[in-house]
């Protein structure tokens, strides 16, 4: 099933609906149209398999109703520079949910997706399972964050006027100068993520376990930890470092937590349909089965 939906700021949304409906649904707001061609060659460069929407799809579509939709990309094409607020996002995925006609759900997103779950979790009753991976739901990097997209948002303005060069050729994610990368994208798209982290500037992720009363699972990477250069505030978002240091205090708190070993896994290669599914679908299919 698919259904072109108008949210709140106007703007319209395409949502899908596939895979077995026995009641037992899953919402996927990370999931982007599979590319080709030379899209699909400098993905790979960047450690991104070209399908990996696809696949985890795919990958869940035989035991659970799948709600699959791109919202980042959606956030791209139509940018909210004043209005990305925690409880629009989730004012969003509740309607969706309500248009697709799906009453509870799971809920699993990755990196600023797995953050929207979790505001998501504590404005709802109608998760049934909640999976975050590539931020911990526990003294996040909120103000590290917040660092990043304010500078973030300051170079696409300052950038705006410069005049546009021709696109190189892509380049792996290890030769590239983060030191001296320069943001020359729309600064109302930047700016929305800014908004977002300063909504959150109060937050305290640390008070609100008592309201996630349903299975949830926290994973990263061994090697999540991203150092920022002088550009982007120089600040160190250290997922997994924060991950492990609190993971007695989440499992204490009813979490399932899971650092995935591996030579590189680091925030890109652990969000990976190889590495998620088979982490989280033999978790989910225990937890509501259960």
């Amino acid at each position: 099933m698919k259904r072109t939906i108008t949210l709140n700021d106007g703007s319209a949304l395409e949502v899908r609906l596939e895979g077995n409906r026995n009641g037992r649904f899953i919402m996927l707001p990370g999931t982007k149209e599979s590319v080709t061609g030379k899209e699909a060659e400098a993905l790979k460069l960047w450690g991104v398999d070209p399908e990996l929407g696809k696949k985890l799809v795919n990958g869940l579509a035989d035991e659970f109703g799948v709600i699959h939709f791109d919202y980042e990309g959606h956030l791209f094409q139509h940018p909210r520079p004043d209005s990305l607020t925690p409880e629009a996002i989730a004012r969003d995925f509740l309607q969706i949910a309500d248009e697709m006609g799906v009453n509870t759900f799971c809920y699993y997103g990755y990196s600023w997706l797995a953050l929207a779950g979790l505001q998501l979790a504590i404005r709802t009753d109608r998760l049934e399972a909640l999976l975050m991976g590539g931020f911990p739901p526990y003294d996040g990097p909120y103000a590290e964050m917040r660092t990043v997209t304010a500078k973030t948002h300051e170079q696409a303005i300052q950038n705006t006027e410069k005049p546009k060069v021709a696109s190189k050729d892509p380049v792996p994610v290890d030769e590239v100068d983060w030191d001296h990368l320069e943001v020359t994208i729309d600064p109302d798209r930047t700016k929305q993520f800014l908004t977002l982290y300063n909504h959150l500037t109060d937050f305290e992720d640390t008070a609100i376990q008592g309201k996630l009363c349903f299975p949830k699972l926290a994973f990263a990477g061994e090697k999540d930890t991203i150092v920022y250069g002088e550009n982007f505030g120089g600040v160190t978002v250290d997922i997994s470092g924060r991950l492990g240091k609190h993971e007695e205090t989440l499992r204490q708190l009813g979490w399932d937590v899971q650092l995935v070993q591996g030579e590189v896994m680091d925030h890109t290669r652990a969000m990976q349909p190889d590495v998620v599914l088979p982490l989280i679908k033999p978790w989910l299919t225990a937890k509501l089965s259960g």
